[in-house]
């Protein structure tokens, strides 16, 4: 237990929260990675803030009563109180020390704020293998270079995972006869990685970035130094363009269903795009929507002949076929209405809905570091192939290399080769 924090139950909120002057409360679980990762953030501000904030925890688990009365329904969730009253945001999942200082700034006076920010001592850590990215390729990436006796680090601005973990079921991946979750799968690859020795700081922000002389700092306060560093920052959701898309993303505009598709029970929704992801997330959607259009640019699904089959024969599907939309429009809480346009008559009709999910492709999340790059056409990094890039002793792997195709099993293939070289080239050097 650390000696700035303490734990409480259900039967001490009164007198520990309500009665308290200024109150930070982490509802927290058990074998739980995001629990973990928080830990490691809420621990450290728990020395820095500890005088001014009551740094508090409670068990979920044991606590549900309080924690449904308190709107908390996932672990961790951290609430702050001033003199009895909740301030601030809910913050919860991967959640990130910029967001907590934040937070605890509103529990103070503003002097003390500042004088506590003076006090936050920058930390240096080396390493061997920095790996950028928790997805399949990262954690593959470190897998590898861990088991070669490499001190490795994954850094994530998410929690690990990457797209992987909020896909519903992964079918392709060698070793398992039936569906895995994504989820599962990636907990496991995490876990592998942790087994090996792998450290993790996860949901941090970098603050600054210097590729070539191999260090970055992340959370304004860690400078991380490395002799090999592997980029595998994943890719993000391509925007359409639409106008609305941006306006009301969150707000009945969605990329991800195993997230968001439970909130459209007995609903109805429009999914645009017409390759795999688009069918094969429409045909998870169904199970909670009570029907789902698919609006799609071309004449026929780019999809794989499987997932096609399945989706035309799904009585909750329909398709509009050569239509592209035009502009999403919001009606009280949520993006109600899709203008679409017809390709071939260049006429416009509305669409009427619940909700959005737009597949339309990924774009790598190279927006910080592109202009240091050789890139392809598409905005990729260019590699050999041993995955090193035009930055010596910097590899991209995974998402963010320029590649033809893009699955979890290249993402892994490209992790392992990159460590392998790594690991061959330090010996030389060592």
């Amino acid at each position: 237990m650390h000696e700035n924090i303490r734990y409480i139950n259900s039967g001490d909120f009164e007198k520990e929260v309500l009665q308290a002057k200024a109150v930070v409360l982490d509802f927290y679980s058990t074998e739980c990675p995001p629990c973990e990762a928080l830990a490691a953030k809420f621990e450290p501000l728990s020395d820095i803030y500890g005088k001014d904030v009551t740094f508090l925890k409670i068990f979920r688990q044991e606590n549900r009563d309080l924690a449904q009365k308190l709107g908390v329904s996932s672990s961790p969730t951290l609430l702050f109180y001033k003199g009895g009253r909740r301030v601030g945001d809910q913050l919860s999942g991967g959640i990130r020390r910029s967001e907590i200082v934040r937070n605890l700034e509103l529990l103070i006076p503003r002097e003390r704020s500042a004088e506590l920010r003076t006090a936050i001592a920058r930390v240096s850590t080396e390493c061997e293998v920095l790996v950028i990215g928790g997805g399949p390729a990262g954690l593959s990436a470190a897998i590898y270079a861990a088991q070669a006796k490499l001190k490795t680090i994954v850094v994530d601005k998410d929690l690990p995972g990457g797209q992987v973990k909020v896909t519903h079921l992964v079918s392709n991946y060698p070793g398992f006869q039936e569906p895995v979750s994504g989820y599962m799968l990636m907990h496991q690859m995490a876990e592998q990685a942790r087994g090996a020795g792998v450290e993790f700081r996860s949901a941090v922000e970098i603050t600054e970035m210097d590729l070539e002389n191999k260090n970055i700092v992340i959370d304004g306060f860690e400078t991380i130094r490395a002799k090999k560093v592997i980029l595998a920052m994943g890719s993000s959701p391509r925007l359409i363009g639409v106008k609305g898309e941006r306006e009301y993303k969150g707000q009945g505009i969605s990329y991800c269903a195993t997230c968001d598709a439970k909130f459209y029970e007995g609903k109805d929704v429009i999914v645009i795009g017409g390759g795999n992801s688009a069918v094969e997330e429409s045909l998870f959607i169904t199970k909670f929507a009570r029907h789902v259009t698919i609006v799609h640019q071309f004449a026929q699904l780019q999809a794989n002949k499987a997932s096609q089959e399945k989706a035309f024969a799904n009585p909750k599907i329909s398709f509009l076929f050569e239509h592209e939309p035009r502009e999403f429009i919001k009606e009280g809480s949520s993006v109600r209405h899709v203008v679409v346009e017809n390709l071939k008559a260049h006429t416009l009709k509305t669409l009427d809905c619940d909700g959005v999910f737009i597949f339309a492709g990924m774009k790598p999340n190279l927006e910080e570091v592109a202009d240091r790059f050789a890139l392809d056409q598409w905005g990729y990094i260019k590699t050999d192939l041993q995955m090193h890039t035009n930055i010596r002793d910097v590899f991209a792997i995974g998402d963010v290399a320029s590649k033809v195709y893009r699955q979890i099993t290249t993402a892994v293939s490209d992790g392992t080769i990159a460590a392998i070289t790594a690991s061959k080239e330090l010996e030389v050097t060592q």
